[in-house]
């Protein structure tokens, strides 16, 4: 049985690739398209009033496979996400993103100057392309003027995930978020690891499944620890860092007072530990 969350298939159309792999009515060919706002709900279903399942960040690609009342359902290229986007927030694929936001999050201005019109903010991992610079600021194809400080070539300046998660300290909980402005336990876990230059999925069950099984009593920087349905980092042998309902943020705590609360609260003990060496 396929993953419906990553499997690109409703109300008996499906995207042409999976011919053969899943049954439906008719196979189509998606139409790419890339996200034109600084950031955009995935929904689970077509209307405002639906689920954030996701998120979309600039320039990530959008694979449509239908439109309905404003809403365009498909799949996220990036995480592999299935769901529906306003399509308002979404442009045809023009250029090839050429960098990505490394600031936490940052602004794009009208005209090469900072105290022009601003738009955004835009989100660490945010994709641009680069189409001219000046001075201290680079131009990004449908954003507008954005500090080069603020943008880093793809492919390059990676980071060690727990200091990319250590950055989101105190932002707010969002279910289904994954930016600056907001964002669930395994959105923050994998933005860190986008910026470390690693690929990640975007649930914490989906997660439970990089890496390898470690004892607990192993645990050190960068490793993950698993509960059902939830996922933090450890920044330490006994610390750990994790977007949560409970204090409504992301937060640094101990990670034996954590496993008591979470315990007390009827959400069991950890269910993993993992290192995540990817590569190796």
């Amino acid at each position: 049985m396929l993953d419906p969350r990553t499997t690109l298939a409703r109300g008996g159309v499906a995207r042409s690739e999976l011919e053969g792999l899943t049954p439906a009515d008719r196979f189509v060919e998606v139409k790419g398209r890339a996200c034109a706002a600084p950031r955009a709900a995935i929904r689970a279903g077509p209307e405002s009033a639906a689920e954030q399942v996701d998120q979309l960040l600039f320039g990530e690609r959008f694979d449509v496979l239908d439109i309905c009342e404003g809403y365009a359902m498909g799949q996220a290229a990036r995480d592999g996400y299935v769901g529906w986007v306003e399509t308002s927030a979404l442009a045809k694929v023009d250029q090839v993103p050429t960098h990505r936001v490394s600031a936490l999050r940052t602004f794009a201005f009208a005209t090469p100057s900072i105290k022009s019109a601003y738009a955004g903010p835009y989100s660490l991992n945010a994709l641009v392309t680069v189409v001219e610079t000046d001075g201290p600021l680079a131009h990004a194809q449908d954003a507008g003027w954005i500090p080069r400080a603020h943008l880093t070539q793809i492919g390059e300046g990676f980071e060690d995930p727990a200091a990319v998660a250590e950055r989101f300290l105190g932002a707010p909980y969002l279910w289904g978020g994954r930016d600056s402005l907001g964002l669930d336990c395994s959105g923050l876990v994998q933005q860190a690891f986008y910026a470390a230059g690693w690929g990640c999925p975007r649930d914490a069950d989906q997660q439970a499944g990089l890496g390898r099984e470690i004892a607990r009593v192993d645990l050190r920087r960068g490793d993950l620890v698993f509960w059902r349905g939830h996922v933090g980092m450890m920044v330490d042998a006994s610390r750990f860092i994790h977007a949560n309902g409970h204090h409504m943020a992301v937060v640094i705590e101990d990670l034996e007072v954590a496993v008591s609360r979470i315990a007390a609260a009827g959400s069991g003990a950890p269910t993993a530990f993992r290192r995540v060496n990817v590569g190796v």
